[in-house]
């Protein structure tokens, strides 16, 4: 008879392995064991539960075979028994273990009426949250199973903002129960099986570029190695806080080292904007902005037109999207009454196909100008809004009530192949209008850290 033997997990893992809730998050930086509690966590269900469907995802086949179905073949060796050709390990007692990749959206399209009982997103962070969701999907079916789905994730990749959102920040949207939801923290310091046949593995990490280092080794959410817009600061920067004497608390609702600020109306007499991304099948994005007595950006308002479903448009038609834009300036009460600048996308110009974009705008009086759409100038004028000056302002604040920018611009990743670009095959709308609205109002960058502004003209947001 053969004995499946189980190495003792360290106590992150026995917390992983024992969780309760439907959806378990579990690492946050390298060498946490997250692989060896996917695998263990696999084994020990698929004995206990006769009949149970699990599924262990990677994001390409490779990864699969390597980090678990070459491992568990040879763990489960007279216990289970792998088909190559349908990706799965077999049980006597009729529970199975299916494998699965997910490099592209395309892939999914194998997950088309299939269920299991539990499954395991093994570094999910490289998968999109569309893959995610569309993943999760599958879990349910009519039995006494566990449903269950185990998230292990490191910061950075393509999926780090949903991740983030829904285990650190616990911000959860409509449908979402946060008593669902729970995260266990496992650095490299917990697996001490690694520190101890590979001490000199922390010190590799330790080298690391300092965006790395913090993302990898101490697990900080709030930067990732190839995050395109890693200047941007949701909240203030602790270290800075501490050196001005401030609480980041405080630091917040002074605006200093963020830029993220509570909304408030926009002060009389500052210049209003409306910066405009046409889309259908995926989302179209509509902002307003104000622009101080100094220059300074204020991102107060916007109309995201996604279903929910991450970059998935409402597809509505032109004069729906209009009409409720009209709707919107002629009733908020920061906006009615106030001259609106516009400024668009060029492509909705484009009359080719009879009435052009621009032209159903202007029949809601709606009107705009073509944005400069360069990409890398206007990328850079972005980062330039971003930087802050000895006394922490920037010069681009958005609203706390902006949720599509929050959600959307953090995630966004350089490109692979043009490495001064972003990845455009992320939720990139809300980032595009945002470029159209810096290069209609462009600065010059700061070489240095200015000397203490002026007090702002609604009350210096140094204080509160």
């Amino acid at each position: 008879m053969t004995t499946l033997k189980i190495d003792p997990p360290n106590e992150k893992q026995r917390k992983m392995l024992a969780a309760r809730t439907k959806h378990v998050g579990f690492g946050g930086a390298r060498g946490g064991g997250k692989s060896w509690a996917v695998r263990t966590k696999a084994k020990l269900l698929a004995l206990r539960y006769p009949g149970i469907k699990l599924l262990i995802v990677r994001r390409t086949y490779p990864e699969l075979i390597n980090n678990h179905i070459n491992v568990l073949r040879v763990e489960l060796l007279g216990v289970a028994k792998y088909n190559d050709k349908d990706k799965v390990l077999r049980f006597d007692n009729g529970s199975t273990i299916h494998f699965m990749y997910c490099a592209k959206d395309g892939d999914l399209d194998r997950m088309q009426g299939v269920e299991y009982d539990v499954i395991f997103l093994d570094e999910a962070t490289q998968l999109s949250e569309y893959q995610m969701k569309t993943v999760s999907a599958c879990l349910r079916g009519v039995n006494d199973f566990p449903k269950r789905i185990y998230y292990t994730c490191n910061p950075g990749g393509q999926g780090h903002g949903y991740i983030k959102r829904i285990f650190l920040d616990r911000h959860y949207e409509a449908g979402e129960d946060p008593a669902d939801y729970s995260f266990i923290q496992s650095l490299v310091t917990d697996n001490k099986i690694l520190m101890q046949t590979q001490p000199d593995y922390i010190k590799q990490l330790e080298a690391l570029p300092e965006k790395l280092r913090r993302a990898w080794l101490d697990g900080d959410w709030d930067i990732f190695e190839g995050q395109f817009f890693e200047d941007f600061r949701a909240t203030p920067d602790p270290a800075k806080c501490a050196a001005a004497g401030l609480r980041p608390e405080d630091a917040k609702q002074q605006g200093r080292w963020t830029h993220v600020i509570p909304a408030r109306a926009p002060a009389p007499g500052w210049k209003l904007y409306r910066s405009f991304d046409w889309g259908y099948s995926r989302p179209f994005s509509c902002a307003w902005w104000a622009v101080d007595f100094d220059g300074r950006l204020y991102r107060i308002l916007e109309l995201y037109g996604c279903t929910g479903t991450p970059n998935e448009g409402v597809k509505r038609a032109p004069d729906e999207v209009f009409r409720r834009i009209r709707e919107l300036e002629d009733s908020h009460p920061w906006l009615q009454g106030r001259q609106i600048d516009g400024v668009a996308d060029p492509a909705i110009w484009d009359a080719s196909g009879g009435e052009s974009i621009a032209e159903t705008a202007e029949r809601w009086r709606i009107y705009f100008t073509p944005g400069d759409h360069k990409r890398i100038p206007g990328w850079m004028q972005c980062h330039y809004r971003l930087r802050f000056d000895r006394e922490g302002l920037p010069m681009l604040y958005v609203y706390d009530s902006c949720a599509a920018f929050l959600r959307t611009v953090p995630q966004l990743v350089y490109d692979e192949l043009r490495p001064e670009d972003l990845d455009t095959s992320g939720e990139d709308h809300v980032a595009d209008e945002w470029r159209y609205m810096c290069m209609a109002r462009p600065i010059t960058p700061r070489a240095e850290p200015e000397e203490k502004r002026a007090a702002l003209s609604w009350g210096n947001p140094l204080k509160s």
